[in-house]
């Protein structure tokens, strides 16, 4: 388990608006982690994005000191300044072996989030490992951790109460919303079509909101959401052309830099005066913060619900340590199994060797005395060595991994 890996750059230690410049969009991610894999000599590895973490989780015998984390940092080319890359350099958090897995458990159970208790981390890390897998960049050890996350989080979300009446951002941003003095159906832009859109868009739909517009870059997904809306959909090159007002727009989109600028803006308002809201639920903003200074706006974002998320986080407090509990019974019955696997994957070979030298021996080295044997004592032989064959295959793999087992637990202490 000392192999596993965690750098994390999360809501605790970087503002939220500056998490942004750390997130990779799906069209670039494959190349950075190829490059980074060749040049670190990393073997297995995942990116996780959301609302309120970057985390990079990985397998190595590397040491995470300042000079390798700096050179990890590196390899992946993000595109800040190098004082501002140095500055996410002393915000980082570093996990390793057991503490890697504790954590990578406490954040897939929603322990760790900024709304405690909150199912879409689960889904959200599951996509991530999902799209890594499917591009090569994990293997067999990522895939058991992997396992276990998903059933440790149900088992979390079964069996305690921390879950109940569940507050993610989203149904945080819902209820900022329906606090504000909205017209009757009011005019709806959203832009950007993936989960978070998606998610808030169905909660207006929902509680009968029925004139929405969308926009997407990929108009093939804009389309996908329009048809669950009942509502337009259009390219996001056509935003600027969009001439029909709004009173509410809903933006995340996975942009390094906003792309509602005062220009923008004042088109999408076609003349019009009285204030609008805006849900900017993207990392980084999606909305220029000179828009939100000059217009009139009931603006409602991600750090804004830092707030309500903190008293959600102190009224589940109580569920964390049954949480706790659970999560370290699944790592005790898990290291066993790590374990075990480990040893299977090290004696993958023993069998075809065994074959090997049993091979070599009949018609090598002992070829011309099986000469000289009647059929009845070679038939014998045979027997003999396919039953020292079997024996030696399967003793030495169970006596292994019975030492294992044996040991998990002194490692554990």
């Amino acid at each position: 388990m000392k192999n596993l890996k965690v750098i994390a750059f999360t809501h605790k230690h970087v503002e939220l608006k500056d998490l942004g410049s750390l997130v990779i969009c799906n069209e670039e991610l494959e190349d950075r982690l190829v490059n980074l894999k060749t040049r670190l000599d990393i073997p297995e590895i995942f990116y996780i994005a959301t609302c309120n973490r970057v985390e990079f989780v990985f397998c190595g015998a590397h040491e995470l000191s300042d000079e390798f984390v700096a050179d990890f940092m590196g390899q992946m080319n993000f595109c800040v300044p190098a004082e501002r890359l140095q500055c996410y350099l002393g915000q980082v958090t570093r996990y390793s072996g057991m503490d890697a897995l504790t954590h990578l458990f406490r954040m897939s159970c929603s322990l760790e989030s900024l709304v405690v208790g909150e199912k879409e981390i689960l889904a959200q890390v599951r996509r991530a490992y999902e799209r890594c897998r499917k591009a090569g960049f994990t293997g067999d050890y990522l895939r058991l951790v992997m396992d276990r996350l998903v059933r440790t989080a149900k088992d979390v979300y079964t069996y305690t109460n921390i879950s109940r009446n569940p507050i993610s951002v989203v149904s945080l941003a819902y209820r900022k919303l329906k606090e504000t003095k909205l017209p009757a159906n009011p005019r709806i832009l959203v832009i950007g079509s993936g989960e978070t859109n998606q998610n808030l868009a169905k909660y207006l739909k929902k509680h009968q909101h029925s004139n929405f517009v969308v926009f997407n870059r990929t108009l093939k997904n804009a389309w996908k959401l329009a048809r669950e809306l009942n509502a337009e959909a259009y390219s996001l090159s056509e935003l600027a052309h969009y001439k029909k007002g709004f009173d509410v727009m809903i933006v995340c989109t996975g942009s390094p830099e906003a792309i509602i600028d005062i220009n923008l803006y004042k088109s999408l308002l076609n003349g019009e005066t009285d204030k609008k809201v805006i849900v900017d639920l993207a990392i980084p903003n999606d909305i220029d913060a000179d828009v939100v200074a000059q217009f009139p706006i009931q603006y409602i974002e991600v750090s804004s619900l830092q707030a309500i998320a903190e008293k959600n986080k102190q009224d589940r407090y109580a569920e964390l340590e049954s949480a706790d509990a659970i999560i370290q019974q699944n790592i005790q019955e898990f290291l066993p199994i790590i374990k075990q696997r480990r040893v299977e994957v090290a004696m993958r070979e023993v069998p075809e060797k065994i074959k090997e030298i049993r091979s070599f021996a009949l018609n090598e080295v002992f070829a011309q005395d099986l000469k000289n044997l009647d059929p009845q004592a070679r038939e014998v032989l045979e027997k003999v060595i396919s039953y020292m064959e079997k024996k030696y295959i399967k003793v030495p793999m169970v006596m292994a991994k019975e030492i294992l087992v044996k040991n998990s637990q002194t490692e554990i202490n």
